[in-house]
């Protein structure tokens, strides 16, 4: 088990760590659910370091709940192929190296543009104004530094998306593979100011499928996933330690 009793310091000023308030009062099943979803992102976004090993009891007391609901949302993400088991020890973050990140982007490449294309002219018009919310939501979880509202926003969007080609398989499948994809060093693109850049792009797709341009809407999402490699593939930076203590 890694040792270390006390926090690491953060990634960057402006990252905050995943948060549940007040999540003890919620029905079990919520919890459950509550504390899978906070741990996911806070693997997706570098919070939980890769290769780190953690054990339930110390993630449980820093999220403010039993060890049981943190256990069963483990082994959710075990599934998922996040994080390994280790009998007796926790859970160890599963590492993702540069020639994964290129895998996945490569297969995203083959998957999302040519599905918004096809969903471009079935998004209804009553569908804009709650996506260009949620393409708000993205800008502003990048300008603010608060990566687990940024990844929630980012997600909602590009699934969402792709739900109005029809082919939930593929929307499944894509989904797999965003949450297998690490995004190295998230919080110092923040502070750089490239990931607010990365996410403006989302309005210019949108741009594009509300004038009905399905061409244009391919290839906006194409450039837009070769941009998130190029910005986000890179390992994490020295220092950058986890704000989530690592120890048994």
């Amino acid at each position: 088990m890694t040792g270390g009793a006390g926090e690491s310091s953060g990634a960057g000023a402006g990252a905050r760590p995943p948060q549940l308030r007040e999540i003890g009062r919620r029905a079990r099943p919520s919890i459950r659910h509550a504390v899978t979803d906070a741990l996911r992102s806070a693997i997706i976004s570098g919070e939980l370091e890769p290769g780190g090993v953690y054990s339930a009891p110390v993630l449980a007391e820093r999220l403010g709940v039993s060890a049981t609901p943190v256990r069963e949302a483990m082994l959710d993400l075990a599934r998922e192929g996040l994080v390994v088991t280790l009998p007796n020890r926790g859970f160890r973050v599963t590492e993702v190296a540069a020639h994964d990140l290129a895998e996945v982007t490569q297969l995203r490449l083959l998957l999302e543009p040519p599905a918004v294309e096809l969903a471009t002219p079935l998004v209804p018009d009553e569908a804009f104004p709650a996506l260009r919310e949620q393409a708000a939501a993205i800008v502003r979880g990048a300008e603010t530094g608060d990566l687990i509202d940024y990844l929630t926003a980012d997600g909602e969007f590009h699934l969402g998306l792709l739900r109005y080609a029809g082919n939930a398989r593929l929307t499944e499948l894509v989904a797999s593979l965003r949450s297998q994809t690490r995004l190295f060093g998230l919080a110092e693109l923040a502070e750089r100011g490239l990931l607010t850049a990365s996410a403006r792009e989302h309005d210019a797709i949108l741009d594009a499928i509300e004038a009905r341009d399905p061409a244009r809407a391919r290839a906006l999402v194409h450039a837009h996933i070769e941009h998130v490699l190029a910005d986000w593939s890179a390992d994490t930076p020295s220092g950058a330690a986890s704000r989530w203590e690592r120890r048994a």
